[in-house]
């Protein structure tokens, strides 16, 4: 029997390749400083060193968005973990499986206000499932395996773990061996169940469905469009889930999410049953919780998700349904054909909307840059497994509207509304998959909260592609401002660098373009590179959406 003994952060180190890790992204911090000597022994688990601890807990974030997988964040205690908070919210509200490994004051200064002292329980009580302090170090492989668990579990989500520093250099006997890889329990509808969904589905006249939220698969995605093809229903995806179902299948109906397509929405509202498949149903979804009646909606309502508490938060369904949604998605695939009446114009006129709302607006926007133009070359001259990120703002408006998502986890995007996530996104993106291309999409404001991560592409090696769009204004709060309090402007304009120029300061490509036509060969160029690279677009401000201007907003139009 071996007497051998293993400090505390080299078993922290082992479990999580036992557990599969890969990727770790973070910080360093004195806090952890063990740990990032444990990694020196762990040649297959990559630690990625990130400029803030913000940018990496998001790229954690789309690691797990991503892969399905667990995203591992690293980060110091006090400021490394405040700033780290940004993108654990990202992770509750979006749903994603994500770890977040904060060091902390040693054992015997806690309780002191010690210097950067949190009591983590209490902080990140509301944006994780599971909050927890390891202070024997002997117990490392339990804690890692129920974090695994409880990440991936039901609705996925964040877990935050406190590591005390005194804990990580503490030896104890090695343990004889490490939990498996973890592999969460799964649940599924009851025959019951499946029954009354059947039965109401085959009264339906006019029914529509609506996917989102984690724990999805391309398999699922596959077995949703099986369902709604063999039952002619029409298909909608939740707020930043458009990769959720191939958009080019005649049964797609568009987004439902910000700025919704107004006949999309009259669609849904005329529908006799809806069938909601892992979406919350929030804010983002429901137009402001006005796209459904509530309490009852009018509707025949079928919510099926993967926390029990979910369905009927809001809107009390008809029937709701427990079970995990790659699940949930395979047993409908396997119901065959059960409508009665399969409607096909029904489903033909939903998807001719979502091509009339895709298309270029005849239209145009103020100044010399037509984004609609530039998304729909873009759209049109990159490969169907392109990753395109994003942040929050305005800008995104565009490409929300005209890009075609057509490949599994083509859309990387917060559905928590976090400025600042495309970069890190696609910064997590390129180093898990440099054989897909990787495009991200910022505003001026949106970029300037997490441009730092530029350089970590580079350093990296990660050949991502970044399209800021400059307008000199935070877009979204002015339109809001100019509608809210007309010509009172306060607070939302930007006087901005040179964003080509702080690119190539970080070693990459990069150019300004300021007329439509010029940007095809721009394009062209950044995309030929084999590192990271920029295009600055400078827009007109008044050119807030494809479909309204700043004084239009202004005047109430």
């Amino acid at each position: 029997m071996s007497n051998r003994k293993i400090t505390g952060a080299t078993l922290l180190v082992d479990s999580l390749v036992a557990q599969g890790a890969s990727t770790i992204y973070g910080v360093p911090g004195e806090s952890y400083l063990a740990v990032l000597d444990a990694l020196h022994d762990a040649p297959t688990l990559h630690f990625v060193n990130a400029r803030q601890e913000g940018g990496a807990a998001m790229m954690a974030e789309a690691h797990g968005k991503l892969t399905g997988e667990v995203g591992l964040c690293m980060v110091t205690r006090g400021p490394g973990a405040t700033n780290a908070s940004a993108g654990v919210h990202v992770a509750f509200q979006d749903s994603t499986p994500m770890i977040l490994f904060i060091g902390q004051v040693a054992s015997d200064q806690i309780e002191r206000e010690a210097f950067q002292e949190i009591d983590y329980r209490r902080m990140f009580g509301q944006m994780a499932k599971w909050v927890a302090q390891i202070d024997d170090p002997a117990r490392m492989p339990e804690f890692i395996a129920r974090a695994y668990r409880t990440a991936l579990s039901g609705r996925p989500g964040p877990v935050v773990l406190a590591l005390p520093e005194d804990m990580l250099t503490t030896e104890v006997p090695a343990p004889k061996a490490l939990p498996p890889k973890v592999k969460p329990a799964d649940s599924a509808p009851s025959p019951d169940a499946m029954a009354e969904l059947k039965a109401l589905l085959k009264a339906s006249e006019r029914p529509f469905m609506i996917i989102g939220g984690g724990g999805w698969s391309a398999e699922a995605k596959q077995a949703v469009a099986d369902f709604a093809e063999a039952n002619a229903i029409p298909v909608g995806v939740s707020f930043r889930c458009q990769d959720y179902f191939p958009n080019t299948h005649p049964n797609y109906a568009g987004h439902v999410g910000i700025g919704i397509d107004p006949a999309l929405a009259a669609r849904i509202k005329q529908s006799d049953l809806l069938l909601v498949l892992g979406a919350r149903l929030g804010e983002m979804t429901t137009s402001g919780y006005t796209l459904i009646d509530i309490p009852v909606p009018k509707q025949t309502l079928i919510h099926i998700h993967a926390d029990p508490e979910e369905p009927g938060r809001v809107f009390s369904p008809t029937l709701s349904i427990a079970a995990r949604h790659a699940t949930a998605a395979k047993m409908l695939s396997q119901l065959g054909t059960v409508r009665n009446i399969m409607d096909i114009d029904w489903v033909r006129a939903a998807h001719q909307g979502f091509e009339a709302f895709h298309a270029i607006p005849a239209r145009k926007s103020p100044g010399d840059m037509q984004m609609a133009e530039v998304m729909k070359h873009i759209d049109a001259n990159t490969p169907e497994g392109t990753i395109f990120t994003n942040g929050a703002g305005n800008y995104a408006i565009w490409a929300h509207r005209f890009l075609t998502y057509r490949g599994w986890r083509t859309q990387l995007a917060p559905t928590s509304g976090s400025m600042g996530y495309g970069l890190p996104a696609a910064v997590a993106a390129a180093i898990h998959d440099k054989n897909r291309p990787v495009i991200c999409f910022a505003g001026d404001g949106c970029f300037q909260m997490t441009c730092q991560e530029f350089a970590t592409a580079a350093q990296e090696g990660a050949p991502i592609k970044v399209i800021v769009v400059n307008n000199g204004i935070y877009g979204t709060i002015r339109m809001h401002q100019e509608r809210e309090y007309p010509a009172r402007l306060s607070g939302t304009s930007l006087t901005n660098p040179d964003f080509a120029a702080m690119a190539r300061a970080m070693g990459g490509l990069a150019e300004t373009v300021t007329r439509t036509e010029d940007f095809a060969n721009a394009f062209a160029r950044i995309m030929a590179h084999d590192g990271p690279a920029l295009i600055e677009i400078i827009t007109d401000p008044q050119a807030l959406t494809p479909v309204k201007t700043l004084d239009e907003f202004r005047n109430g139009q």
